[in-house]
């Protein structure tokens, strides 16, 4: 994209990918043949391609996002409409989850990172320790308040 409104930040994607082939020690396109053929072999290898794949998504959105509020900028006239605000607000969510996708590549190539012990393999596995955060809801009372005797504030 030519015309980058995030400016220094259009390259997030190579870099990573760099720094993916230097920790890995081949290029990108061999890791991915090698989780391919074998994904269980190496269960970082596998989660860090997982979330390059999610970081190339999540890079598409970003400028597709950026290519649509430039051309509503562009045919703008001084002031800005609601249509192209939610656009400027799509760039932002679109950052937001580029960015927090690049996070992630990071954490995981970051041996020393906190609670990166064994959390690689548990990513690999799509298994939590623990139990899950309930999420239906709380228990209602049986009996609603009658009026007049609910609660004094």
């Amino acid at each position: 994209m030519s015309d980058d409104i995030s400016g220094g930040t259009e390259d997030v994607v190579g870099v990573l990918t760099q720094q993916i082939e230097a920790h890995f020690g081949m290029g990108f396109d061999g890791l991915k043949a090698a989780v391919d053929a074998a994904p269980t072999a190496h269960p970082t290898a596998t989660v860090v391609v997982k979330w390059h794949g999610l970081l190339l998504e999540s890079q598409a959105a970003l400028d597709q996002a950026e290519d649509d509020l430039l051309t509503a900028l562009q045919s703008q006239p001084s002031e800005v409409d609601d249509p192209t605000l939610d656009l400027a607000h799509r760039v932002d969510a679109a950052v937001t989850a580029r960015d927090g996708r690049a996070m992630v590549i990071r954490w995981l190539l970051d041996p020393h990172a906190p609670g990166q012990q064994d959390a690689t393999e548990r990513l690999a596995r799509g298994r939590r320790q623990g139990p899950a955060v309930p999420t239906s809801a709380p228990p209602r009372p049986a009996t609603a308040p009658q009026a007049g005797k609910g609660v004094l504030r």
